[in-house]
């Protein structure tokens, strides 16, 4: 375990730096408001490369490859976004990330996401705890909700986005009434990440595709937060939402969602 840390903490380490050293480059749209960089691409290129080298007999699942479904039988998939926070890259914001999961029969063991302009690079194996540049972190000890800085999942884009939307809103409006502070980060990997160091008590995400949680659902959880979909259940990647919180204000979460 501890090679396979140090080759996915190598391979996240490549993307840090062409991030920090290069530009966009060519940005289009894939979907609906959904943008892609030609260095998104170059980033997952470069990694699946290292990956490949350092693990030939290990699979791999990249978003910039069209997405695809995680297959949650094999013994062992590596899982990229090469740049989550795209939007916030392309515009020159800094809330963005790379993020890199090894993910066994279904359930995440090692993952490490870097924020190449916070100079923040995160890892966590199973059992193993969660760490930021190299120091132990633990998710919020706060009680009380009305205290809570609550990171919230961008609205939908694309088709059916006028009904997802409306029930984003609703829970936005109730998490305004009731937290001391509702955020929108613009990176899952980032929410998450920030529940397991604290920075934030809660994020609540509305969907769960593999790059996006593998990686950040592993720290939370190494870092003592409770990870589970919007009704409760606990969270794996059949779920369709990924809620992560701080067990203080677990309870008084959950009806909210």
């Amino acid at each position: 375990m501890n090679d396979l840390l140090a080759i996915a903490r190598e391979a996240v380490e490549i993307g840090y730096r062409l991030v920090t050293t290069s530009e966009p480059g060519v940005v289009r749209e894939k979907g609906d408001r959904d943008l892609v960089t030609e260095l998104d691409v170059q980033v997952q290129q470069h990694i699946r490369a290292h990956l490949e080298q350092a693990t030939p007999d290990i699979a791999f699942l990249g978003e910039e490859d069209g997405g695809g479904e995680l297959d949650q039988t094999a013994d062992a998939v590596w899982v990229l976004d090469p740049i989550d926070g795209t939007s916030n890259f392309a515009h020159g914001l800094p809330l963005c990330a790379v993020s890199l999961a090894l993910v066994e029969r279904g359930e995440s063991v090692i993952g490490v996401i870097a924020a190449p302009f916070l100079g923040l690079r995160y890892h966590a194996t199973k059992g193993g705890g969660a760490f930021v540049n190299e120091k132990p972190i633990q998710a919020s000890s706060n009680k009380d909700l009305g205290r809570a800085i609550i990171a919230v999942g961008d609205y939908a884009v694309g088709p059916g986005a006028a009904e997802k939307n409306d029930y984003r809103r609703s829970v936005t409006r109730s998490l305004v009434e009731n937290a001391e502070r509702v955020r929108m980060l613009g990176s899952a990997a980032i929410d998450l990440v920030w529940v397991a160091e604290g920075r934030v008590d809660a994020c609540v995400l509305y969907s769960n595709k593999p790059w996006d949680t593998a990686a950040g659902v592993l720290i939370a959880r190494e870092a003592g937060a409770i990870v589970a979909d919007t009704s409760g259940v606990p969270h794996d990647f059949s779920s369709r939402t990924t809620v992560a919180v701080a067990p203080g204000i677990a309870s008084a979460l959950w009806p909210m969602l």
